[in-house]
């Protein structure tokens, strides 16, 4: 038997599933069922509706699809495949190599292959994002269809042609329980994001069985309470609805999001398996694949069978309809440079990743004060003069912009309707916050989203995906510590500088003062290789004299901010943010006591790590062990500067509802435990 079908369009679909269930049986890993059951969806969706050049395949106006249902991560590596879609190099343009081989395939879940278990962004192009944990993908894909309509309004003239595109995602049954999908449908309902369609796979299958045994509600009619509209279709095989369904999105008629629920059958074409947990998290078993293949008409002893017809079958319809799309793209794209030069130059820079000239030459600079500012008003300050810096630096809070300062002067907000405003509202929906600002900043944006740093917990899944994609999100979260006071440990965040220092890749800056600050926006936001958390203070700490001359070292993340008054210290100091005040008084005691007190500003642990050996052994000199830390949180990762001998003055618990000052007494955060500290570890307590 050759490796040929009949009609192209059934050869393109089963050459996916055959692929999804070969790849799977060859890793002995992985989900074919899903990937078997939504070839017909993805298929017509990518070959005949899918604005997308296989050959440009970073081409600004594309469509966006977001595989949420990551599992099903073989159906993406086949489209991207059988598509022909292309590997771009450093500079985005086309190499004529594939970004996902047939060897890729075969290589499914191994060590470097691009076809991880679950898709994984910047591996291969044509990957929008990373998606894996269920509902973070939809919630980004409600990013990227407001980054689409901000681009739109600010630069399109009027037109979607030029910046804006279309979002597709499919989705899963698991990804519509989960808390975040609902948090994001919700805002996409209520801004009319009319250019968003979510694919839900109706299938009624999780790991555990049937979603009965905890799934129960009405999907369409809670998607039309939030402000959708839905289309059904019954069958997930029969294309002309699927076809029907599409053009019904395309057409539009309202400016709602669209849910399109597809009901299938999981593993489609095994029948013996069909429904079952093998299906969907297992390999289906030689005996299966080759039953599954007799049921398609396809060669049962042939492996990874890519008929040429299929190339064909997406050549002549994505890639043709792909090519012709681009190129009046570029000539509008060509006309537009001439005509609005000044805009054409800011899309330019959003597309490249790169930030205007001089973007913060209008950053304020504060003169030493006793009193001072809360890191949170100063923080407010520096993030207005980078708006005025960098017109697509956008964002806002979830519902604490009073709180956290986050308000932009003059400018407008995004809402419904109006798409050109830079303030967001998200409500209180921290987890769909992080998530959409996921979305945007794979748009070219540069998000900044804001709440209290406890509510991080929310927002958690969501920042490690950040860091895990390297995208350039700003995190701007106040009231840091007990220091916030009144509102008790609910609101304390004890534990939390822990647990955000602890994800690989996010920055987390707590600055001591004003002038900390205004280096870690500088350094932040220069810096797109990842996301940053700035940790503010809800209390005013003093705008301190020693920072006036610290200049860039800042922004190495740890450096001198008072030294000894010899040249090799009896102690070191070390602190963040409103603890270095403390250790100040502190190193003056000890002072009057004879001791020679280092104090060492620790703003942000992770660029302090990336310096050089020779510039953290010359901030904390390896043959001076005497070392206390302050932080009024807990002391885990401290460890690695305390050494053996080092004491930590912090929180071992969680705090308590009482005015701040005396919260920091109570639970010993003052100048004279650090000094006993001191003491102690130089061996000079009596």
């Amino acid at each position: 038997m050759t490796c040929d079908a009949p009609q192209p369009s059934r050869t393109t679909i089963n050459t996916l599933r055959t692929l999804a269930m070969d790849a799977v049986e060859q890793a002995k890993s992985g989900h074919p069922g899903t990937p078997m059951a939504l070839a017909p969806v993805a298929y017509v969706l990518w070959n005949e509706f899918l604005r997308y050049d296989p050959a440009h395949p970073l081409w600004p106006a594309r469509d966006r699809f977001v595989l949420s249902c990551g599992h099903a991560s073989m159906l993406l590596y086949g489209l991207l495949h059988l598509a022909g879609v292309q590997q771009v190099d450093a500079e985005g343009e086309p190499t004529g190599r594939p970004a996902i081989s047939l060897d890729d395939i075969r290589r499914f879940r191994q060590w470097e292959s691009p076809c991880a278990g679950h898709p994984e962004y910047g591996e291969a192009v044509g990957i929008e994002t990373t998606t894996g944990p269920l509902g973070q993908g939809v919630g980004n894909s409600v990013g990227m269809a407001i980054a689409s309509r901000w681009l739109s309004a600010r630069y399109g003239h009027g037109s979607d042609d030029l910046c804006g595109y279309r979002v597709f995602a499919l989705c899963s049954d698991g990804d519509l329980m989960e808390g975040i999908a609902s948090e994001a449908a919700s805002l996409a309902g209520h801004l009319r994001l009319g250019n968003l369609c979510w694919i839900y796979d109706d299938n009624h299958i999780t790991i555990e069985g049937d979603t009965a045994l905890a799934f129960s509600e009405d999907v369409g009619r809670r998607f039309e309470g939030m402000g959708w509209r839905v289309y059904s279709v019954e069958d997930a095989n029969d294309l002309e609805s699927i076809r029907a369904a599409l053009r019904w999105f395309d057409e539009g008629g309202d400016d709602r999001p669209a849910l399109i629920r597809l009901r299938s059958v999981i593993g489609y074409g095994a029948p013996h398996k069909a429904g079952s947990h093998a299906a969907h998290g297992a390999p289906l078993g030689p005996e299966e694949v080759r039953g599954a293949k007799a049921f398609y008409g396809w060669p049962e002893d042939e492996t990874f069978c890519v008929p040429e017809e299929a190339r064909q079958d997406f050549a002549s319809g994505l890639g043709s309809r792909g090519r012709q799309l681009f190129g009046s793209w570029n000539r509008l794209w060509e006309d537009y440079r001439r005509r609005e030069a000044r805009s054409a130059e800011e899309l330019s820079r959003i597309w490249a990743g790169e930030l205007p000239e001089n973007w913060d030459h209008q950053f304020p600079q504060f003169a030493n004060d006793a009193k001072g500012l809360a890191t949170r008003v100063s923080s407010g300050k520096v993030l207005n003069a980078a708006t005025r810096g960098i017109p697509w630096l956008l964002g806002g809070s979830a519902d604490l912009a009073p709180s956290n300062m986050t308000a932009l002067e003059g400018e407008a907000d995004f809402e419904a309707g109006r798409y050109d405003g830079r303030v967001f509202h998200f409500g209180i929906r921290e987890h769909a916050m992080a998530a959409i600002a996921n979305g945007m900043a794979q748009s070219g944006l540069r998000p900044f989203v804001a709440t209290f740093f406890v509510f991080t917990d929310y927002m958690r899944p969501a920042m490690r995906l950040a860091a895990m994609m390297r995208l350039p999100v700003l995190y701007i979260l106040s009231h840091d510590s007990i220091g916030l006071g009144e509102d008790g440990p609910t609101h304390q965040p004890v534990e939390h500088l822990a647990a955000c220092r602890a994800i690989p890749g996010l920055s987390v800056v707590r600055p001591a003062d004003a002038r900390e600050v205004v280096a870690g926006y500088r350094r932040a936001l220069s810096d797109a290789a990842g996301p940053v958390a700035l940790v503010l203070t809800r209390q005013a700490v003093p705008t301190l004299t020693e920072t006036a001359n610290a200049g860039a070292a800042i922004e190495k993340g740890g450096y001198v901010l008072r030294d000894a008054a010899k040249s090799t210290p009896d102690v070191l100091l070390m602190a963040s943010g409103s603890e270095v005040a403390i250790c100040l008084e502190a190193a003056d005691r000890l002072e009057a006591k004879g001791i020679a007190a280092r104090v060492i500003s620790m703003p942000c642990l992770e660029w302090f790590e990336s310096q050089p050996r020779a510039y953290r052994d010359e901030v904390l000199p390896p043959d001076v062990s005497a070392r206390v830390a302050v932080e009024a949180a807990i002391g885990q990762g401290w460890e690695r500067y305390l050494g053996r001998d080092g004491v930590f003055v912090g929180m071992r618990g969680f705090g308590a509802s009482a005015p701040y000052a005396e919260l920091y007494r109570r639970f010993g955060i003052t100048s004279e435990a650090v000094v006993e500290a001191a003491l102690r570890v130089t061996g000079s307590a009596t």
